[in-house]
């Protein structure tokens, strides 16, 4: 059933020893008289390929006359007739169908359009256009064309073609002028050369198309996913990011797809259905495993909760397993689960904040204007605000220098009587330098009854040795103790070991070292399948709190290659408490900073309530840092702005402040 040469990724198989003519009498039978066996059809129409289930439909036709297909839908109703019945149509037929249904009446499924002719290969293409024609004599090029406009219609009408270049043999030289056509045709224009767009990203194939993102990115410091978001908008965008999913991963793309259909409340059963039937037979296995790795949780698991009754048998029969389960490995996807993070390894890609230094700086008067502020009857938090995010950290410093020269008082002590709560919180935390306000907030989570775990692990697991060295510096100032001593006196086991050592700034920073590499990677393979707990934890503490970022790049990516599984995935089944959350953060550090802090500042926001502790602090802390860089992971993980998140979860003065950080709406 696989590509000769390809190894078979979908989840249904023929099934051995096929008999058209038995299968038929058996559907006719759980059909016959009063009710019918459901349980009977859903076990044989789940369990034979789709060739096979075209044959089956012959077979009943000749035995008794009967459509098949019309037979099911009278016997059975709702979600489970139609992913019955969507099984018993041909692939080009059940595409064409859920095309026809997305265009017909008022009002058009673009969504459907999108997934259908984004993720289709040449053949399925043609394939769908034929059987269109064949079952609606109608053109399905026209029939589009007529229900969309703009350049959404355009780039419909170039997919429909099935003409996209399938040459592996890649031209370098090409690579390198897609790419910079793209950047002039967008980022670098005022306004936005859409047809450039849709030239390449509709023409080029998946390799060269993959290469050109790679370079895009070397060339423009973001990823090609943003600079669409930017540039296009509506429909066309949605089509033009779901092209690009598919070029980098169709199966991470329906993965996604799937999780969207399911999360939340209500199911988007149409959707759910059509990927399932769709993708059976061709990569459902590969789409599991990037589910299970990017949403910590088994495709299988997930249907399983989120439907019921013979749907639920049907498409738990389609999904072929649980990878929760023990022994269920999948080699090749799990190479997909790996490049999902390792893109951003590809080219060096500038950290940017979103605070710079102020023109035309003069320390003295910014002084002025913040004891201007605070004088008198009330004050004025608006200028406040106004001055201390406009400026530099290096440029507050020399602030209260000047406050103190001119006034002969405390900025701070004026700052924290005039201003109160989160707001007060937030500024006075800008008026620290980058260590002295780390050092006060692991103060804050060491002293008093009961510890807060989780900021020393997201202070600790993230900063560098330059930054960690600082720290310990203004912690010994501030509070005349060793920080090293406060974690040990506070914290036990495995996770004060894990606190200590990173405490110690003395992390490796060469470049990767391949041999090494692979050691380090069997010693975490062969100590992930050891009972003992006890070896695990000081094996992945010893490479993961040592070993540099690129160097720990490699490894993961070695791991992934001995044991099928992501790091992360072995860290989450083996260990515990804060242990493994100290071990999870480091990982996502070292895969992609500001992706671990844009998941902590959605975190923080999301559901009923705001923790806003943690998101002053990771606005404070990485504003000069990475921040424009956080915005843009916050964008591709969660389809909404930060900018956005922010204005709809905070509010007053607080907000305002928090904005002005943010630096701009993406």
């Amino acid at each position: 059933m696989a590509p000769k040469g390809k190894v078979y990724r979908g989840s249904v198989k023929d099934f051995p020893g096929f008999d058209a003519s038995q299968d038929a009498e058996a559907l006719y039978n759980a059909m016959k008289g009063f009710g019918s066996d459901k349980e009977a059809i859903l076990d044989l129409i789940t369990s034979r390929s789709n060739k096979q289930r075209v044959e089956i439909c012959q077979a009943y036709k000749s035995l008794y006359g009967k459509d098949l297909i019309a037979d099911l839908k009278y016997e059975l109703t709702g979600k489970f007739e139609r992913l019955i019945v969507s099984l018993m149509r041909a692939p080009a037929y059940s595409d064409a169908k859920e095309i026809k249904d997305a265009i017909a009446g008022i009002g058009t499924d673009e969504k459907c359009l999108i997934e259908i002719l984004a993720s289709r290969t040449n053949e399925e293409i043609h394939n769908l256009v034929a059987a269109y024609k064949d079952a609606y004599e109608r053109d399905l090029e026209a029939d589009i064309v007529g229900d969309t406009s703009g350049h959404f219609k355009k780039m419909l009408v170039v997919l429909l073609q099935g003409t996209r270049e399938e040459d592996d043999v890649v031209s370098e030289d090409l690579v390198e002028q897609d790419a910079k056509e793209l950047l002039e045709a967008g980022e670098l224009k005022w306004g936005t050369d859409e047809a450039q767009f849709i030239y390449i990203l509709g023409r080029r194939s998946k390799q060269h198309l993959r290469l050109v993102f790679d370079e895009y990115l070397k060339i423009s410091g973001k990823p090609i996913e943003r600079s669409i978001r930017g540039e296009l908008s509506g429909d066309f965008e949605k089509l033009m990011l779901a092209v690009v999913k598919c070029v980098r991963s169709t199966a991470e793309y329906f993965a996604e797809r799937l999780y969207k259909a399911m999360k939340g409340l209500g199911t988007r059963d149409n959707t759910l259905i059509r990927i399932m039937v769709s993708r059976s037979e061709i990569d459902m296995l590969d789409i599991r495993e990037v589910f299970r790795t990017k949403y910590e949780k088994s495709l299988y698991n997930m249907i399983k909760e989120d439907t019921s009754g013979e749907y639920k048998k049907a498409l738990l029969k389609l999904c072929g397993g649980d990878d929760d389960a023990a022994g269920e490995f999948f080699p090749e996807a799990a190479q997909v689960a790996y490049r999902m993070w390792e893109l951003s390894a590809v080219a060096k890609v500038e950290l940017r904040g979103t605070i710079q230094p102020a023109g035309s700086f003069n320390d003295d008067g910014d002084a002025q204007v913040l004891r201007k502020a605070m004088k008198g009857l009330g004050t004025d938090e608006g200028a406040i605000i106004d001055v201390v995010t406009q400026r530099s950290n290096a440029q507050r410093q020399q602030i209260l220098k000047a406050y103190k020269a001119h006034y002969g008082r405390d900025l701070m002590a004026d700052l924290k009587s005039e201003l109160s709560g989160s707001l007060a919180k937030l500024i006075l935390g800008l008026m620290l330098t980058p260590a002295q306000y780390d050092a006060k907030q692991l103060r804050k989570a060491v002293e008093g009854a009961g510890t807060d775990e989780s900021v020393l692990i997201e202070i600790m697991a993230t900063r560098n040795n330059q930054e960690i060295t600082a720290i310990n510096k203004a912690y010994q100032q501030a509070y005349n103790k060793r920080l090293e001593d406060d974690l040990s006196s506070d914290t036990s086991g495995h996770f004060k070991r894990i606190l200590v050592s990173l405490a110690l700034g003395n992390r490796d920073e060469g470049p990767e070292n391949l041999t090494q590499a692979h050691e380090d990677a069997k010693k975490l393979a062969d100590v992930s399948s050891n009972d003992s707990s006890d070896s695990l934890e000081t094996r992945f503490l010893s490479i993961l709190c040592t070993r540099s970022y690129p160097h720990l790049r490699r490894v993961f990516q070695e791991f992934i290659k001995m044991t099928n599984h992501d790091v992360e995935h072995a860290i989450r089944k083996r260990m515990s408490g804060d242990v493994r959350e100290a071990f999870i953060a480091i990982v996502r550090s070292v895969k992609n900073k500001p992706a671990f802090f844009a998941d902590k500042l959605y975190k923080s926001m999301k559901g009923a309530g705001t923790d806003e502790r943690t998101l002053t602090r990771i606005m404070i802390s990485r504003s000069e840092i990475d921040l424009l860089n956080i915005r843009g992971e916050f964008i591709d993980l969660f389809d909404k702005s930060l900018h956005h998140m922010i204005e709809k979860d905070t509010s007053g003065d607080y907000r305002k402040a928090l904005l002005a950080l943010c630096g701009g709406e993406d």
